[in-house]
């Protein structure tokens, strides 16, 4: 069966119908050896039954233990698997966009592989997407089997995001998640934004909605994150929020900025100005350096928004500025 073409047009959606995949199962993979062959199984198990065609996508994102072996262990035993091997660690971002590409299913379930995530909950998460009418559901570990070290900090992180990003859901950290396959198309994913996926959804104008998913303890090996997760996130957060409220209209960020600091430095250095028609010497006055380097940042940062727009109107396509759910001609 051949590839369908990158997630960047709809013909991949036309392409994905003529091959006749209802469902694909996308699971990243670092180091799982000892979950892999119980994962195809709770897969298979769970989703046969919905009747659904259906391909199990194992990327595995550069494992140095038996991963691969077993990998293809599974697809002896289930032709519905499929293995796709990155060359080195990308990380889960990258791992995620190759299978992405590869998936050929309407639907994309993806889902962690160290069976922390219940497979068994595939099918309310495929229920709720199609009787709720959303394009994409996000799973929320509400009973979290994990060390303080690690739900403390997703606490504030997802607190911090729900606030700041202005969608409501409870857990944007966890991987299992359902899309129907416009998403995708329409969404890119790089560097670390794919916990980022509903945010950017969502301010396309997909329905997003949300389902309390079964969380299990870690059985085998252990968690490739580690506090670094918490800051790389939040830097991560403030690249969505750019990109999803900036990239068409820069000059309202840096014109903002910029008028700020052009404004504080002039009303600095006209305090400064009647001080010395009054007769006050203002060459040691470290508020007078302070007032014109603030209208000077305010002009560049002003001048960056600028040139910011230029480029903007440059590159513009018009299709980046909508997305369309229905047509009828």
């Amino acid at each position: 069966m051949s590839s369908l073409p990158p997630f960047q047009s709809a013909s991949s959606a036309s392409g994905a119908a003529v091959a006749g995949v209802d469902c694909s199962v996308l699971v990243p993979v670092l180091d799982e050896a000892d979950t892999v062959l119980d994962l195809a199984r709770r897969v298979r198990a769970a989703i046969v039954p919905l009747g659904l065609s259906y391909e199990l996508i194992f990327v595995d994102d550069g494992s140095r233990d038996a991963t691969c072996e077993k990998i293809r262990e599974a697809r002896t035993i289930d032709s519905n698997v499929k293995l796709v091997r990155l060359r080195r660690n990308f990380g889960k971002a990258a791992a995620l966009s190759a299978g992405f590409d590869k998936a050929l299913g309407r639907l994309i379930v993806t889902l962690d592989g160290d069976l922390q995530d219940d497979p068994g909950e595939i099918p309310r998460m495929i229920d709720t997407l199609e009787r709720g009418g959303f394009d994409l559901v996000s799973g929320w570990k509400h009973e979290r089997q994990d060390p303080l070290s690690k739900t403390l900090p997703s606490l504030l992180f997802n607190w911090a995001t729900r606030k700041l990003a202005q969608v409501d859901l409870h857990d944007f950290n966890c991987g299992f998640k359902v899309y129907r396959r416009e998403v995708l198309e329409e969404v890119p994913i790089y560097g670390e934004l794919h916990r980022y996926i509903p945010v950017l959804a969502s301010r396309r104008g997909f329905a997003v909605g949300e389902l309390a998913v079964r969380h299990d303890p870690r059985r085998h090996g252990v968690s490739k994150y580690g506090w670094d997760r918490f800051y790389k996130g939040l830097l991560d957060l403030l690249t969505v929020l750019f990109i999803t409220k900036y990239t068409r209209r820069p000059l309202h960020l840096f014109g903002a900025m910029g008028l700020a600091g052009l404004g504080s430095g002039l009303l600095i250095n006209l305090y400064l100005a009647l001080r010395w028609f009054q007769g006050e010497t203002l060459s040691n006055r470290p508020l007078l350096l302070f007032g014109s380097l603030l209208m000077l940042l305010g002009l560049q940062v002003l001048m960056t928004g600028l040139l910011a727009e230029m480029m903007t109107h440059r590159t513009f396509r018009r299709t980046d500025s909508y997305s369309i759910k229905e047509s009828l001609d």
